[in-house]
């Protein structure tokens, strides 16, 4: 059994972020033993799965939805979740490559150190 702070430190996060998640319904909060709430290794085992989804990108709701298939085992759907997550993390890269291929073009610009204004500080003026 682990203290708040044990489970934490196993789920890789903080105290606070434990707290987070179970004002939010992610993770049960057990009852005081002695004055202190003790955690099995089924909360340990939650948490990671919490942040490893977040780590894949899902939201909280998403999450929540998550632990629910997982405990009922309801694989196509989680496949669904996935296959939409993965669309938008495409859109998310691709965005991103626009963003960094525009400022490679304004940093090979500035690199060329011509006397009018800065490219990529006048790009950024309103």
């Amino acid at each position: 059994m682990l203290t708040i702070g044990k489970l934490a430190e196993a789920g890789g996060v903080g105290v606070e972020t434990v707290r987070f998640y179970q004002r939010r319904d992610l993770l049960g909060t057990p009852p005081r033993d002695g004055g202190i709430r003790r955690y099995g290794e089924e909360d340990v085992r939650r948490l990671r799965f919490i942040r490893k989804a977040q780590q894949a990108g899902f939201t909280l709701e998403e999450i929540r939805e998550l632990l629910a298939l997982d405990s009922g085992h309801d694989r196509h759907r989680a496949h669904q979740m996935a296959q939409r997550r993965m669309v938008k993390l495409d859109e998310q890269i691709a965005e991103l490559q626009r963003a960094r291929l525009s400022l490679q073009r304004l940093a090979e610009q500035c690199a060329e150190g011509k006397s009018e204004a800065c490219p990529i500080l006048a790009a950024f003026e309103v």
